[in-house]
């Protein structure tokens, strides 16, 4: 399974993106799916995430701006990012889980600036 990430970009504070993330291979058995971030000098933590059934979770600092979806085959899964803040500044790496492995996609960097 490979995944591969596109989106990411230069907004100014206020603006959106939307960050795409294609997998690649087998998706049998594929449960969650979502995106971490990682900030300069900062660990990485959770940004969304989505299950097989489609429930899903936010981290308190992105609840009512960014949104979460995925195809229903789970060969893709996307992140949709509004009212970007400068504190969103980071990587952003999707991965998708199947059983006891995680699968990851390169990052891509979204950078929030006026």
């Amino acid at each position: 399974v490979q995944l591969q990430a596109s989106g990411g970009g230069l907004v100014q504070p206020g603006g959106s993106l939307r960050l795409s993330c294609a997998v690649f291979g087998s998706i049998f058995s594929i449960n969650v799916m979502g995106w971490y971030r990682q900030a300069p000098g900062k660990q990485r933590e959770l940004v969304a995430r989505i299950t097989a059934g489609g429930s899903t979770d936010y981290a308190e600092s992105v609840q009512g701006r960014f949104t979460i979806s995925r195809e229903i085959r789970k060969t893709a899964v996307y992140l949709q990012m509004n009212s970007l803040k400068p504190e969103d500044t980071g990587f952003y790496y999707c991965y998708a889980n199947r059983g006891p492995i995680d699968y990851w996609g390169q990052g891509t960097l979204v950078t929030v600036s006026s």
